[in-house]
């Protein structure tokens, strides 16, 4: 049986990293979740260079189910860049994502798929009751709190790899390094709107978790990336002027002292706050031409997707607006003749000019 060549309904990505004794099994959940909605749908594993035997696991998978795609990475590159790749391959207008280890229960599929259709853009899983260990747990609150604070999206869980999107949406985000974890904070600055969904978040039962502490460090990094890309891409000489003046004002301020002093006879040349003044005045220098290096290299490169983000759009040669009359602008007699010369009348557009 070859897959239909109309779009599905709902696509899932799943990217995939030595989880073989997991594969059948959560094929067989989704299958069982979506077959009972009555939709179409497309799987799309995207083996992130697995090494047990997922590869041969999911080839065979793929062989006897035309609703599932595979794609081999050549090594491990890491969860970003296989969302990215299953985005990029996406046909249906919702996508979702679950993550290998069986720890997301499919089952709740529909309830994402219903918050998706009933107005959200971006739906994120909330693991309320997580079955891990605490040196996970708790750190996952600390850096849950401040991306919250940070990005000003109100989610309990960002590390969550159980979400839905309208792929409308995912068009809009880049994904690379380490940003999966921050799509909610992406999709926040564009204006989509951004929900919760409390999941069912089971215990693993095979293989062990692929991520370690060192994770949430360069979470943090990347969160600092994420606030100059959300907040400050556009006026970067905003993220670098605040610091960089407020440093050069304390330094001034201290030379100005210093001056003061040495013009009524004190020597300052041994003096620690000659040193610190210098230093803070060049590093507000710095900080502020940094910023102003980054402006001219934004005003090069900035594309106008990057500065809005359009929900939708009418206008008169949209099929949805042709049936509408368009009112004449009502000008002062006298500023138009009464016929207007042939070669200069415009032509009333038709129904098979405006579409």
């Amino acid at each position: 049986m070859l897959p239909s060549s109309e779009p599905p309904d709902i696509s899932l990505v799943i990217p995939v990293f030595n989880e073989v004794e997991s594969i059948d099994e959560l094929h067989a959940q989704i299958a069982a979740a979506v077959g009972g909605m009555g939709r179409t749908y497309e799987i799309l594993f995207i083996n992130d260079g697995s090494r047990d035997g997922s590869r041969e696991k999911l080839n065979e998978l793929a062989a006897r189910d035309p609703n599932v795609s595979v794609v081999h990475f050549r090594k491990n590159f890491g969860k970003s860049p296989a969302l990215a790749a299953g985005f990029a391959r996406v046909r249906g207008p919702i996508a979702l994502t679950l993550d290998a280890d069986l720890q997301d229960d499919p089952a709740l599929i529909p309830d994402f798929v219903a918050r998706i259709e009933a107005g959200a853009d971006l739906v994120s899983g909330w693991k309320k009751l997580r079955h891990d260990p605490v040196d996970k747990t708790l750190p996952s609150k600390i850096f849950n709190g401040i991306v919250r604070k940070v990005s000003g999206v109100a989610l309990h869980d960002f590390n969550c790899g159980f979400k839905a999107y309208r792929t409308a949406c995912i068009r809009e985000l880049s994904i690379y390094g380490g940003f999966h974890r921050f799509l909610p904070a992406f999709a926040g600055a564009r204006g989509f709107r951004i929900e919760e969904l409390v999941v069912n978040h089971r215990a693993r039962k095979h293989g062990v978790s692929k991520f370690g502490a060192g994770r949430f460090f360069d979470g943090f990094l990347d969160l600092l990336t994420v606030l100059m890309i959300t907040r400050f891409r556009t006026r970067p000489l905003h993220f670098f002027g605040l610091p960089g003046a407020g440093l050069g004002a304390v330094g001034m301020g201290l030379l100005t002292y210093l001056a003061v002093l040495w013009t009524i006879g004190e020597p300052i040349g041994t003096r620690p706050l000659l040193t610190l003044g210098v230093l803070l005045t060049l590093a507000g220098v710095q900080l502020l031409g940094l910023g102003l290096v980054a402006e001219l290299l934004v005003r090069t490169t900035i594309r106008n997707e990057e500065i809005f983000s359009i929900s939708d759009e009418i206008t008169w040669r949209d099929p949805r607006a042709l049936g509408a009359p368009r009112a004449p602008a009502e000008l002062p007699a006298a500023s138009f003749p009464l016929a207007a010369p042939s070669h200069l009348a415009s032509p009333q557009p038709t129904a098979s000019q405006g579409i």
